[in-house]
Parts: C-alpha cells; structure tokens; sequence
C-alpha cells in the first residue's frame, strides 16, 4: 500500500463508485429482462437474447466505440441527453455506463435461470387465488428467485469493477475523473519502475474481488433461507 499515491486512491474509490451505479442502475432492468426472457412469449424473444449476449460475444473496444458513437456530445442520444444537462463521454458517468453495459449480460443469467427456477404450479396457483401479476411477481416469484437476483447483482459488481477495454475507449483514462483501477493497473505496467505499484494495485484489486465473492456467497445463503421461509 506504501506504494500507492493519491491517483491510485482515487481510482480505487471511483472504481468503487463506478461499481456501485453500474450495479443499482442495471440490476432493475436485467431483472425485467431476465423476466422477460424467462416467462415472456413475444415475437422478438429471440432478437432480446441476442442483444443482451451481445456485449460478451463483442470486442470490449468495439462496445465502448459503439457507445463513444451513440453517447458521445456528437452522437444521436449523447446530443439529446446533454442539452438536459447530462454527459457521458468522458465523465464518471459514462464510465459507470460502459461498466454497466458489460455486466448486464452477467446480471441477466443468473436472475433468468432463478426465475426458470421457480414452478410454475406455484404462480398459477396464486392466478387463481385473484392475485394480479404484480403480486405473484413481488409475493411469489421475486422471493422465490431471491439467491439467483442477489447473485446476478453482485456478479454484475464485480464485472463493472473490473471492467476495462469499453470503459477506456469510451470516456479514456483522465486522473479524477475516469481514471478506474484497472486503468490505473494498465498504467502502472506501462511505466517504467511501476512494478510495485501494479502490484499493489493488484492486490486490492484481489481483495475486493475476494470481497465481493464471500457477499455474494452470504447474501445468496440469506435469499435462500428467506426463500424457503416464504415457500413454507
């Protein structure tokens, strides 16, 4: 840790930060999507499943371009939402998009294998009971799918965390700004006598990983017995 400057501090918290709204601001709609996908019988199923494969299958530089085109000052959405006073390229705000749009994918299987999970039996019998599809959702269906949600959201930190190639092409690597933990990494081996810098850099990146992996195992434990307690 000696080895560590201010920079590498702030990058650790922005990548924290970052984590964190790529994580609150997509879990809600992976979760109407993991729905969607699990329960839903539309024409465009399949076109939805391809999309949201997308990023894993994509170059992460080819997704951060994409999204450089379309949130960018110059491009179609990034014009728009800037005249409403709000920037992604380059900013703190694009990167937790980037980070966002390659966790998804993370967050979504998870949350639709749980909600495949759940029998059917259980959710036609509240239909019949009069119970409307909000209810079923939020008293049978969301309790029951509790580790599987849980597990998708923290699995979806962890990849915001460490997300790097959509998130340096997008909004670049600017100190305080964009600068995130494994850009500064990236850094650290690039400069010369930055050895114990990227090594302490990896380090904490070790241990939030760690981290994260131990919450997910004890948040998905809690779901799990909250689960079983609504079924019983």
């Amino acid at each position: 840790m000696a080895a560590l400057g201010p920079e590498d501090l702030g990058a650790i918290l922005l990548s924290l930060k970052v984590a964190a709204a790529a994580t609150l601001a997509g879990a809600p709609i992976a979760l109407a999507t993991a729905l969607a996908q699990a329960r839903g019988r539309f024409p465009l199923r399949v076109a939805l499943d391809a999309l949201v494969t997308l990023p894993l299958v994509l170059p992460p530089v080819a997704t951060g371009y994409v999204l450089l085109l379309l949130f960018g000052k110059r491009g179609p959405v990034g014009a728009l939402l800037e005249k409403a006073g709000i920037v992604f390229a380059f900013n703190w705000t694009g990167a937790a998009l980037a980070a966002g749009v390659m966790a998804f994918p993370l967050m979504v299987r998870p949350m639709r294998l749980a909600i495949e999970a759940v029998d059917r039996e259980v959710d036609e019998a509240a239909l019949t009971l009069g119970a409307s599809p909000l209810t079923r959702f939020t008293r049978v269906t969301l309790p029951l799918a509790a580790p599987g949600v849980a597990a998708g959201a923290i699995l979806g930190f962890a990849k915001a965390l460490g997300e790097f190639g959509a998130t340096i092409t997008f909004v670049a690597a600017i100190p305080g700004e964009t600068l995130t933990l494994p850009a500064a990494i990236y850094g650290a081996v690039q400069t010369p006598g930055g050895e114990a810098r990227a090594a302490a850099l990896c380090g904490v990146a070790a241990v939030i990983a760690v981290g994260a992996v131990l919450v997910s195992d004890a948040v998905s434990r809690l779901a799990a017995r909250a689960a079983r307690g609504a079924g019983g």
